[in-house]
Order: structure tokens, then sequence, then C-alpha cells
């Protein structure tokens, strides 16, 4: 079993900066893989970013590539989303998600067992 608490979220003007952080319980966290979805109010839950289980491999979805890192320190059970440049259009609720059995990142959200609360960004124009 995996808990997810994700913090980090907020209200911030366009072209500002926020870090989300994902904290994971657990003893192996270092195998997971992990990605960070969000969803917005009266849309479906998408992918924003993925990272295998050793950080070597990181995939974004076309919307905030180049605006957005994911990173993660299995030393410290957590995973980060650094969004720069952010837009009033990502503005949304975003999750952290584990996948126990996967050997890559995946953009389908049913690939991850395990997701946290939710923390929400809210960009103002």
């Amino acid at each position: 079993q995996v808990q997810l608490v994700e913090s980090g979220g907020g209200l911030v003007q366009a072209g500002r900066s926020l870090r989300l952080a994902c904290a994971a319980s657990g003893r192996t966290f270092s195998r997971y893989c992990m990605g960070w979805f969000r969803q917005a109010p009266g849309k479906e839950r998408e992918f924003v970013a993925g990272i295998s289980w050793s950080g070597g491999s990181t995939g974004y979805a076309d919307s905030v590539k180049g605006r957005f890192t994911i990173s993660r320190d299995n030393a410290k059970n957590t995973v980060s989303l650094q969004m720069n440049s952010l837009k009033p259009e990502d503005t949304a609720v975003y999750y952290c998600a584990a996948d126990a059995d996967g050997s890559t990142w995946s953009r389908r959200a049913g690939e991850y067992e395990y997701w946290g609360q939710g923390t929400q960004v809210t960009v103002s124009s």
C-alpha cells in the first residue's frame, strides 16, 4: 500500500511559478513510476508529466512541455513538479499518482494504482 500526499498548490498570477511536491509512504517508492495528472472543472483528468522509477526517463503533455519539469528524490520518497510560466489554462486540481507495475511512466491514468487527494492550482490572468 502506498499513500501519496500532495502539497504546494495555491493561487498565482499568470507568468509566475509554483512547485508541487508529492510525499510517498512505503519502502518501495524507488520501484514506482510516478505521474502528475490534473483535472479542471467540467473536464476529464489529463496527463501532465511522468517519470520512471530511476528518474532517467521523463515525459510531458504537449501543453506543458518546456514549462514544467518533473523530478524525484528516491532517498526522500518525493516527486516534484516545477511549474514555470503558468497560464490561466493550467488552473486545475493536480494529482500525484504511482504505478507499482510499470517498467516506465505512462500517459494513461488507468495504469496508476495509487493516487493522492489532489492540490488546487489557480492561475489568475
